[in-house]
């Protein structure tokens, strides 16, 4: 995974030690529509929405100027069904080049011509979701042929070389045993692998949730060895990180979540929400009024999901983790001329 370059990293390393202090979001997820092109199994944003209710792009730039983020995701639903997409993306892109944007989707609907797009708006990272290393990901997702799809697409735009491309896998009870075999796809994809761990809030579904010892035994043995391979190359993911959700499927949840503080997310149609499963509102100008309310008060500890992995650490783990993996202190030019920068 290639490096922030210098500039980049001191205006992030700057803006998030103030909204560190300041208690305003890290993170922002903007979910830009609930309508998606697949129906996932661990998923409450399943097939097409109504549409028109949707933030228009410029209404993104409001948001920005209140909220500050360090690091924005656009998600969903399905954000590719935007056909103003590279819009939204420019609208939240700064002249300053934050926040760091990733964009979260099943490329489903991804080309090169919008890859290219995208990049060019401001989009700095592609999360895209694999569920599984073959085509069980298709019943999985509801979507016929998404495997395939994903396995022309991605290694044909990881091969121009940006690399940018972030494979994610939420580890669940179906695909708890593939866990490297997921790592062994995006090496051969010529891409990055992060994981993130299911969570039954969004659907109420336990099934998927590892309880059985033998689910754990499986979870231990493939994230030993997931230790083993983190070379500073193809698998953005730490050590802590992994611990981490180790201990959340062994003891059954995660405490201590500070959804609406460190993180938060904006609905489709403009709310403010802690997280995209809880789902008390609040408007653009009530952050302050999130944290007291419900982060001050939150005793759930039902997920572990990416954002919250990230950012569930001091601040001194969370700086030195990103440091050292991830920003790079040469400028931009100077990397330019020598071999690019990996983590």
């Amino acid at each position: 995974m290639k490096k922030v370059p210098l500039s980049e990293s001191l205006r992030i390393i700057a803006r998030g030690s103030l909204n560190w202090r300041a208690e305003r979001p890290i993170v922002v997820s903007f979910e830009v529509t609930d309508s998606c092109t697949a129906f996932c199994k661990h998923c409450d944003h399943g097939g097409p929405r109504d549409m028109s209710n949707d933030l228009k792009p410029a209404d993104y730039r409001r948001y920005m100027d209140v909220l500050r983020p360090v690091v924005v995701q656009v998600s969903g639903g399905e954000p590719l069904l935007r056909d103003d997409l590279t819009d939204v993306v420019r609208n939240i892109k700064e002249p300053s080049g934050l926040p760091f944007i990733i964009l979260v989707s099943n490329w489903s609907l991804m080309t090169e011509a919008r890859y290219l797009a995208l990049r060019e708006a401001g989009v700095d990272e592609f999360c895209v979701s694999l569920d599984f290393p073959d085509d069980r990901m298709d019943e999985f997702r509801g979507f016929a042929g998404l495997f395939d799809h994903l396995s022309t697409i991605v290694p044909r735009l990881a091969g121009l070389g940006h690399d940018d491309i972030v494979l994610n896998n939420c580890i669940h009870a179906e695909n708890v045993g593939d866990i490297n075999a997921c790592a062994d796809t995006a090496k051969a994809w010529g891409v990055n692998i992060n994981y993130s761990a299911y969570t039954p809030r969004r659907t109420g579904n336990r099934d998927l949730f590892l309880t059985r010892p033998d689910q754990l035994d499986v979870l231990r043995r493939q994230l030993a060895r997931l230790k083993t391979r983190i070379d500073g190359r193809w698998i953005a993911v730490t050590d802590t990180t992994l611990d981490a959700t180790q201990r959340y499927f062994e003891t059954g949840g995660a405490p201590g979540c500070k959804a609406g503080l460190r993180w938060l997310v904006v609905t489709s149609d403009g709310q403010l929400q802690p997280c995209s499963m809880q789902f008390t509102r609040f408007l653009l100008h009530e952050q302050a009024r999130m944290v007291e309310e419900f982060t001050r008060q939150n005793t759930c500890d039902e997920c572990y999901v990416a954002i919250r992995s990230s950012l569930d650490k001091t601040y001194p783990q969370l700086l030195w983790e990103n440091v050292s993996g991830f920003f790079s202190f040469k400028p931009r030019v100077q990397r330019a001329a020598n071999v690019p920068v990996t983590s």
